[in-house]
């Protein structure tokens, strides 16, 4: 039996591959926009378990098994044994034998590598502490989409170094582009963090400024997401506070190209990270970008089950 490839962070495809899914998101989204069928996964079926709660990733991945002809099954932690204790080596087993993919939402990146590692089918990382594969993706495509190839561009991540940088620092050092960091100490990028320590490759595409508005000049893509993401609810007071200054505001993106875009990963908190002239203002490709969550990860469960197809 062959092993099953999994998508557990931004390494596990290399640069070829991602340019094939970015080609085949393309033609899948123009699909979809022009109401043809593409239904390639026809009987299969995706588990997605959520360990935390979620709107977009349900959503997109629900949406997008259905529409590839498949059927896709919502499971909560709290309301199945993996919320009573079974260890995540056996319920993978049993998941694996009923359904032909899994997607999974958690905290630790240790459950879902536990979990690919006794699974018979594929595993895709729907986002963990460490990690957010699925998101990068979507955004990656949604630059080239608007701007073209990211190759030689600077994305400009403003806030905390949460799983969101480490992912856009694997995603730089595959897709070469750079990453210019800035945020509040504390709250920095560390090049030597527990199990996951960066990469010469990534580590060589990041540049850190103690100014925001430095870490934005001249940038192509500028991005940033919640000041406390879901897990650190009891540090937002200091995390507010330490944040102070590094909202992506007008005078932030001014200092970006001229054809600057904005990202947020979303659910944003205008006033906080990002002040609404930018989120809502014509440099902001976020809709494009939440849309295309449901594109890419239809490519991205086309491939793990079927590898590459002629367009």
């Amino acid at each position: 039996m062959t092993p099953p490839r999994h998508y557990l962070q931004f390494t596990d495809l290399d640069r070829d591959e991602y340019a094939y899914l970015f080609r085949r998101t393309a033609l899948i989204k123009r699909k979809f926009k022009r109401y043809e069928l593409h239904q390639p996964l026809v009987d299969r079926t995706l588990a997605m378990i959520f360990e935390k709660h979620s709107t977009r990733t349900r959503l997109s991945f629900e949406a997008g098994m259905h529409q590839l002809g498949g059927a896709a099954i919502y499971i909560n932690t709290r309301d199945s044994q993996l919320g009573r204790g079974e260890p995540i080596e056996d319920a993978a087993q049993v998941f694996s034998r009923m359904v032909d993919l899994v997607m999974i939402r958690t905290y630790g990146q240790d459950i879902v590598e536990r979990f690919a590692a006794n699974s018979r089918v594929p595993v895709i990382n729907g986002l963990t502490n460490e990690f957010h594969p699925c998101q990068v993706l979507a955004d990656v495509f949604t630059y080239i989409e608007h701007r073209g190839d990211i190759a030689g561009r600077t994305v400009a991540w403003i806030g905390d170094a949460n799983n969101m940088l480490y992912t856009w620092l694997q995603a730089a050092a595959i897709l070469d582009f750079r990453v210019h960091f800035s945020g509040p100490p504390g709250y920095r990028v560390d090049l030597q963090r527990a199990d996951y320590p960066l990469s010469a490759a990534q580590a060589a595409q990041l540049r850190s400024f103690d100014d925001p508005r430095e870490a934005c000049a001249g940038a192509h893509l500028v991005t940033t997401d919640v000041w406390t993401s879901m897990g650190y609810e009891a540090e937002n007071a200091a995390r507010l506070a330490a944040f102070q200054g590094f909202m992506v505001d007008a005078p932030m993106m001014a200092r970006a190209a001229p054809d600057a875009v904005f990202m947020h990963c979303l659910p944003a908190h205008r006033g906080e990270e990002v002040a609404a002239e930018v989120i809502d203002g014509a440099q902001s490709v976020v809709w494009d970008e939440a849309e295309n969550r449901l594109h890419v990860q239809k490519t991205l469960m086309e491939f793990l089950l079927l590898g590459q197809l002629a367009d």
